[in-house]
């Protein structure tokens, strides 16, 4: 069975890559008033109720939550019941060859891993995305839809970059760093380094001046 941590949009979007193939699904969620209830057929349960059934080594779950720092908190949820990490790859997916995917990875519609790239745990590639050659992404990292991240690159841990944006390729003695924490904003073009916990908008993509 895959478990999908969290019914809210992102998670009924997944649905049709939780059942594929006629496998089991259902959700999970930490709010009491939506435990014991269905979403488009699918049951809601609780943490707790999963840590208790039988076949617990056969639960496997993903976590559908923007958010990385609630993403973290409810991979150590997981963790502690014992509910192993998951994939939810959709069929029409591309992942080429010599790439290294994580637990709990998902990857949704018309999304492409190249080749060569190695990625960390609890990835989010929303549709239309793509990861080129020769990147490492960190943990936790999320692409909105129709991300282009090109080849050489390395997105440290925690980043979120926006629908649309488009890093430039790297090069391998010097490939994009994007640091961690950092946030790319919607439509943005990477063209430098971008420094942990910045946030850049814009093409080319600078920093977003504060007042």
């Amino acid at each position: 069975m895959l478990a999908i941590y969290g019914p809210g949009g992102f998670g009924r979007e997944l649905i049709p890559i939780g059942t594929q193939s006629g496998r089991e699904c259902c959700f999970i969620s930490d709010d009491k008033a939506q435990v014991g209830g269905v979403v488009y057929d699918i049951p809601v349960r609780s943490l707790e109720s999963l840590r208790t059934s039988s076949g617990l080594d056969q639960i496997t779950a993903v976590i559908a939550v923007a958010d990385a720092k609630t993403r973290r908190k409810l991979a150590d949820k997981l963790a502690e019941v014992g509910i192993a990490e998951g994939q939810a790859v959709a069929a029409n997916a591309i992942v080429g060859p010599g790439v290294d995917l994580g637990g709990g990875a998902i990857l949704c519609h018309f999304t492409t891993i190249t080749a060569s790239a190695r990625i960390g745990r609890h990835f989010h590639a929303n549709i239309y995305s793509y990861v080129a050659h020769d990147t490492d992404i960190g943990d936790f990292v999320t692409l909105a839809p129709r991300v282009c991240i090109n080849g050489n690159t390395i997105v440290e841990d925690d980043v979120y970059i926006g629908t649309g944006a488009v890093l430039k390729q790297g090069t391998p003695d010097k490939p994009l760093r994007i640091g961690k924490g950092a946030i790319i904003g919607m439509g943005a073009v990477v063209t430098k380094d971008v420094a942990p916990g910045t946030v850049v908008i814009g093409n080319p993509a600078r920093p977003l001046e504060r007042n």
